[in-house]
């Protein structure tokens, strides 16, 4: 018998994003990894951000997703905030919930410039390619994209369609981090 082709969306969903994601996929061994680098740049994080003022991106939820667009080769922000917007696997890694609002792309440029220039963002990914090579998570070939695997990790890659200004921040974002690695 034909099963109906019922497409009602549910009110409440009881299944929790850390439930979703399978207890062997790849970014789970990466985001315990993550979260240590992260811990170790607290102090760093106070540093860089003001007491009072307007709020921002919370510094490791943005790195999280940098770290995302890096390992998954999202060309832009604006390609990297859609997929955050609708992957459930993306909200889970970088910490949003289910219903969180996914930031502004421009936004999300700011506040990744502000860690670029702090410094803070090669630390990160510095501390974290390091542990990716010590557990031997960067010789596996989990991640497709602009990289085929964890080993590129802050290292430039040409993209299509990387002309223009946004093109030109892209290609200096990642030549910032390649350098600092280097």
């Amino acid at each position: 018998m034909r099963g109906d082709d019922q497409q009602q969306d549910a009110v409440f969903s009881y299944v929790s994003l850390e439930q979703r994601v399978p207890g062997d996929h790849p970014l789970r061994a990466i985001r315990q990894m993550v979260d240590a680098a992260l811990q170790e740049l607290s102090v760093p994080f106070n540093e860089l951000y003001a007491n009072t003022g307007r709020p921002s991106i919370a510094p490791e939820k943005l790195l999280r997703a940098l770290l995302l667009q890096a390992l998954y080769g999202k060309r832009s922000e604006r390609l990297l905030m859609e997929e955050l917007d609708y992957s459930l696997l993306f909200r889970w890694f970088v910490g949003l919930g289910i219903d969180d609002e996914v930031w502004d792309a421009t936004v999300f440029s700011k506040n990744r410039d502000r860690l670029i220039e702090g410094e803070i963002a090669a630390r990160f990914f510095a501390a974290v390619r390091g542990q990716l090579q010590r557990s031997g998570a960067a010789e596996r070939r989990a991640f497709h994209g602009g990289r085929d695997d964890a080993r590129g990790l802050g290292q430039p890659a040409q993209f299509p369609g990387e002309g223009g200004p946004a093109g030109a921040r892209q290609r200096a974002w990642r030549q910032a981090i390649a350098t600092r690695h280097a």
